[in-house]
């Protein structure tokens, strides 16, 4: 009497094992790009709190802070080493204001290590217009949608 053996194969076994590590090849530098571009997002957050503080400071006083610190408590996160505010005269009046995050250099992933992220108005904090930063712009890939 013949005995019926039941199972995978070894070459079955194998191709679902290439199988998994063809998608996990694809899926953890994904997944890299997603915890990269949350991390950013803290910082954009961060930048965007303090958009109307400025623009009740400029329309109250006629000119920006001389320190952002001056208006907001608190300006850094987990991730965001500092809110730094780059005021600039243009046409002998005080209309434009820069805000500009940087990025820690420990605990936060390795392509937004120390990277800047800005957020910019040119017309007294009507609108804001956020861009990558300098002197060390964060790649566009890591920027969130309206960012790019």
């Amino acid at each position: 009497m013949r005995s019926i053996q039941r199972g995978f194969t070894l070459i079955e076994l194998m191709i679902v094992v290439a199988i998994i590590g063809i998608l996990a090849a694809v899926a953890i530098p994904a997944y890299q790009d997603y915890i990269a571009r949350s991390q950013v997002a803290e910082a954009v957050g961060l930048m965007g709190a303090v958009k109307t503080p400025l623009a009740e400071y400029i329309g109250d006083k006629g000119f920006w802070p001389t320190n952002l610190s001056d208006i907001v408590a608190g300006s850094s996160g987990k991730y965001t080493e500092s809110l730094t505010g780059l005021g600039a005269v243009i046409a002998g009046t005080a209309s434009a204001y820069t805000v500009q995050a940087t990025m820690r250099t420990l605990n936060v992933n390795a392509g937004i290590t120390a990277g800047t992220v800005q957020l910019r108005t040119a017309d007294l904090a009507k609108t804001w217009l956020c861009t990558a930063g300098s002197p060390n712009p964060l790649s566009n890939r890591y920027l969130p949608g309206a960012c790019r």
